[in-house]
């Protein structure tokens, strides 16, 4: 494979938002994202952004159903879908029972407490906690307790 830039991971994802500038500064807030790049356009409406977890990189759009681009107009947020999440996504902390203290206090619901899940001796272990942030996009938060055997 030839390389990626040097700035981005091998493959990311996009989560778009009615609101997207508040959703970026509560994933900022609640689950520790970084702003690497905040582009806006009229009354502060979102065109790109890109925040970063360690190594990790999501952007995040603001609904357009207004767009030119017809491929733009079907992008949801699930606030705007009752509900329907369609994706879920993981990050990786290194204390999840502290990640869940901190997203829960700036009002993440918590839909699955932090529990460990062993997949037993050959496999790993984690702790891991579910959460929907302000518009109802699902996240897993997980910190690795163990990991499987080198072969």
């Amino acid at each position: 494979m030839i390389p990626t830039p040097s700035d981005w991971p091998r493959i990311s994802s996009s989560v778009f938002y009615q609101d997207a500038a508040a959703a970026i500064d509560w994933l900022c807030e609640a689950f520790g994202f970084e702003v690497r790049l905040k582009v806006e356009g009229d009354n502060g409406r979102i065109e790109h952004s890109e925040l970063t977890y360690g190594e990790g990189l999501i952007m995040v759009g603001q609904e357009t159903q207004d767009s030119e681009r017809p491929w733009k107009k079907s992008m949801r947020s699930p606030k705007s879908l009752n509900g329907v999440c369609t994706q879920s996504m993981m990050i990786f902390v290194d204390d999840a029972k502290a990640h869940c203290t901190r997203a829960r206090a700036r009002g993440a619901q918590i839909v699955e407490e932090p529990a460990v899940h062993d997949y037993g001796e050959d496999y790993w272990s984690d702790m891991s906690y579910g959460a929907l942030d302000l518009e109802g996009h699902m996240w897993w938060i997980t910190q690795r307790l163990r990991n499987p055997p080198m072969p």
